[in-house]
């Protein structure tokens, strides 16, 4: 950037800068094929608007346009694009937006991206919403993952998933321990003697599981001493790290256009990578300022920590017998009678059938 061009500046460290400005503006100050990694988590396009600024999800597409041109722009031919993007419901209904479908598909076939690979984020202390449909009808699962999509320039983005192996599972460690006889499986793959060898870590799958419980780290501290309000919808560290460690080198450059509180600033600092972020709200980047200047609190835990495995359960656990309970014929669209502890309703149905409590009304799976 030249200093002409350069936007806003609200905070600078060593390796990165924070800007105070519209991230379409920073990126037009930017040299073209300057960045290694676009990592970032735009507002979600959510049938009811939050505090943090999403658009309405009709005019989503259109409105992610630009940002589209100009990432292509600024991403050199060898980075990846990475968007971390959450499902929504539609209004009063028990059905799936199909908006962030729709975002990969126009990425892909108007702006010329590839995908290298769709990743979920699996939230295990995820809130089992939306309420109405889950809790009260019943009629649904709770929504607990995010899409993450992977896209880049070329068929051939830079990438190791050496930088990012995970530990092996107990199963596994007792087939290293105990042997493996070579077999055909029943899905037709022929497992050969390789696969007993211990080669010191897992290549993990695309599901990637962390907790979003943050609750005791220097950006939380920081914001309680000075009376901010955190970030509504912060992603954990661990999700950008993913991509900056199997993504960039040291010395790379990383770009977050929608920062927030400035989480992948954060990571690509302590990584050493070169990072720049842009935010246009004076709350959010108020908050950001302890991701610098504090010191941070270890979290992260050990290999063989109680935590460090999480697991679904395999569907058949309670599967025994008959099914309880028949299904409703109208699909739920007649919502339950809600007792208390006495027996008595404590929400009432409106004509349309929804909850008159506002707490009960999820419309959304950012949470």
């Amino acid at each position: 950037m030249t200093k002409k061009q350069m936007p806003p500046v609200y905070h600078k460290t060593v390796l990165g800068t924070v800007y105070h400005a519209d991230s379409l503006d920073v990126m037009k100050a930017m040299q073209p094929a300057s960045v290694d990694l676009i990592m970032t988590s735009p507002p979600f396009g959510l049938t009811r608007e939050k505090e943090y600024g999403n658009v309405r999800e009709q005019a989503y597409l259109d409105w992610f346009k630009p940002f589209a041109t100009a990432f292509r722009e600024i991403l050199k031919d060898s980075g990846s694009l990475v968007i971390d993007i959450g499902g929504a419901w539609k209004p009063g209904h028990p059905v799936r937006s199909l908006y962030h479908f729709k975002l990969l598909i126009m990425l892909c076939e108007e702006f010329g991206f590839h995908l290298a690979q769709d990743f979920y984020w699996w939230n295990p202390s995820k809130l089992p919403t939306p309420a109405e449909w889950v809790n009260v009808r019943r009629i649904r699962v709770k929504d607990g993952i995010n899409t993450v999509w992977w896209l880049s320039k070329t068929e051939w983005p830079r990438a190791s998933n050496r930088r990012v192996l995970q530990p092996y599972s107990p199963s596994m460690e007792n087939l290293l321990t105990n042997g493996y006889k070579a077999k055909k499986r029943p899905s037709g793959h022929d497992i050969s003697a390789n696969f007993s060898v211990n080669n010191g870590a897992a290549i993990p799958p695309n599901l990637i599981a962390i907790p979003n419980t943050e609750s005791n780290s220097a950006y939380m501290r920081y914001c309680q001493e000075k009376g901010v309000s955190p970030h509504p919808a912060r992603f954990p560290s661990d999700l950008p790290e993913y991509f900056v460690r199997m993504l960039t080198d040291p010395g790379d450059m990383v770009f977050d256009p929608f920062a927030g509180s400035c989480v992948t600033g954060e990571v690509s600092e302590r990584l050493g990578r070169r990072w720049a972020c842009s935010e246009l709200v004076d709350d959010y980047l108020n908050g950001a300022l302890g991701r610098f200047v504090c010191p941070p609190v270890a979290q992260r835990p050990g290999p063989k920590d109680a935590d460090a495995y999480y697991r679904v359960p395999r569907p058949g656990l309670l599967w025994n017998g008959a099914d309880p309970i028949p299904l409703a014929g109208d699909g739920g669209r007649k919502r339950p009678a809600s007792t208390g502890s006495k027996g008595k309703p404590t929400i009432k149905a409106t004509k349309q059938g929804q909850a008159t409590d506002p707490r009960l009304i999820a419309t959304d799976a950012a949470t």
